[in-house]
């Protein structure tokens, strides 16, 4: 046998995060408790590396290295900038905050790098073996983070309850990739994607194969009933660790469904279809209706997640190039509103006070109405009101759906969006037309005004000028 030296051009990204969260780690353990700054500095620097690499080395022509298992493609380009963007922003959001609580120390941002390594992985696997490793990769640095507030009750049972459920997904997921390497006889997602197509409707093994892929996918996106843990660990983790599980993870499984489903078992599409279906429906229904009766802003926007999952599985379900550029334009919009909503609520905290309650928000365009302002613009755009850059989203997904002859699903999803729009602009009521609880003055560090002023504006200016992005995501699915 010939061996073939991989193009480890392809993966310098990855190379890239991998040795500088090991530099920082290392650096980490010298630079002690007044020169902590080194290590943000360092972890906001690698992404910033990482976003030059894969926009540098960026092809329009898929390529495949280490024996087909790894690919470099627009898709995967795309999604890992957005990672890298999000990752940043969480990183300036969470400065503060963990200083005023005393957790700014170097294992947050250590584990957030191989987190973003594990995300990386999972964008660009060709091989079930390869996203497997992703996923646990991301997992485990999630798990950890979760639990790094050791003083806090509720964050060690959420990092228990999220443990003990992933784990129970993964094996899920496992078994649905085991069941597929043993009917076909590989681990390489263009072989799998091969023999489907030549022996679709007839193995059965296969179609058990696909329903449990679909539940440990379900499961990594938060999709009704797999969506328990959600809650719990949004609102037991710190603020910090809430924004980061909210946001780039979600751009990651969204990756992992394109992989697995569509690259790989796409020849089964009419099977996961109908899975998708009921995932969707129930994920909008229970993320919508719940919503409205919390009291505590990080459940809700748990509940929030949960609905939007199930908007995203629309686009994936119609099973076209058009649905799969839909959802793709869908997650990186959320995630930006994610992190708008994630970011205000750190905005308002400070040491001894978490900010998490819709109470909290009362009166906040007395307190200040640039901030007021801004959250109201994330507001509606999570809502999907006209015109928003939340409206765009949920209007692409719907047209997928319904140029898939589905036009009943696209009018369940406009009743759930409308139920929906009743907890977002609750907020706006809150903050412009109710006396504030609190008086005391919001003063954010600097860098944090301009990237928060900055993520508001961004979705604003995508709900004006929705056009370039939509763009974008077209051209990766080609």
């Amino acid at each position: 046998m010939n061996f073939e030296m991989p193009n480890f051009a392809l993966a310098l990204p990855e190379i890239f995060v991998l040795c500088m969260a090991c530099i920082v780690l290392l650096v980490d353990l010298f630079v002690g408790e007044r020169n902590r700054f080194v290590t943000y500095l360092m972890a906001q620097a690698t992404l910033v590396g990482a976003m030059v690499l894969t926009l540098g080395l960026s092809s329009s022509e898929a390529q495949y290295t280490f024996g087909g298992s790894f690919v470099r493609d627009t898709m995967g380009d795309v999604l890992k900038a957005f990672i890298y963007l999000a990752v940043l922003m969480v990183f300036v959001y969470s400065r503060d905050y963990l200083r005023a609580r005393q957790l700014f120390n170097g294992e947050y941002f250590v584990l957030g790098l191989f987190g973003v390594l594990g995300m990386m992985v999972m964008v660009s696997a060709h091989s079930l073996l390869t996203l497997y490793l992703g996923l646990e990769l991301l997992s485990l640095c999630l798990y950890a983070m979760v639990a790094l507030q050791r003083d806090s009750i509720a964050a060690t049972e959420a990092a228990m309850k999220y443990f003990v459920l992933g784990s129970l997904a993964s094996g899920m997921l496992l078994y649905g990739m085991s069941m597929l390497y043993g009917v076909t006889g590989s681990l390489d997602i263009g072989e799998i994607s091969a023999y489907v197509a030549q022996n679709v409707g007839d193995n059965l093994v296969l179609e058990f194969a696909v329903v449990f892929v679909v539940v440990g996918l379900a499961f990594k996106l938060g999709a009704v009933p797999f969506h328990m843990w959600a809650p719990d660990v949004y609102h037991g983790a710190s603020t910090s660790v809430t924004i980061y599980i909210g946001t780039a993870p979600k751009i990651a499984a969204f990756a992992m469904v394109m992989r697995l489903l569509v690259d790989g078992l796409g020849g089964l599409h009419v099977e996961w279809q109908g899975m998708l279906v009921m995932l969707a429906i129930l994920s909008m229904a229970v993320g919508n209706v719940i919503a409205i009766a919390q009291s505590n802003l990080k459940r809700m926007l748990a509940y929030s997640t949960i609905a939007h999952v199930g908007f995203l599985l629309l686009g994936v379900l119609a099973g076209t190039e058009n649905g799969y550029a839909s959802a793709m334009f869908y997650i990186i919009i959320y995630a930006l509103m994610g992190l708008g909503g994630f970011g205000m609520i750190m905005l308002l905290s400070r040491a001894g006070f978490e900010a998490d309650r819709l109470e909290d928000f009362k009166g906040l365009n007395e307190r200040s109405p640039w901030f007021a302002f801004i959250m109201m613009i994330l507001m509606i755009s999570m809502a999907g009101i006209p015109v928003s850059a939340g409206f765009w989203a949920k209007l692409a997904v719907l047209q997928a759906v319904v140029r898939a002859d589905m036009v009943w699903l696209a009018v369940v999803a406009v009743i759930f969006s409308v139920i929906g729009a009743f907890y977002y602009l609750r907020i706006v009521k809150l903050m412009y037309f109710d006396k504030p609880e609190d008086t005391s003055p919001i003063k954010p560090a600097f860098d944090m005004r301009i990237v928060l002023s900055a993520n508001g504006l961004a979705v604003l200016a995508l709900g004006v000028f929705p056009g370039a992005l939509s763009v974008l995501c077209v051209e990766a699915m080609k």
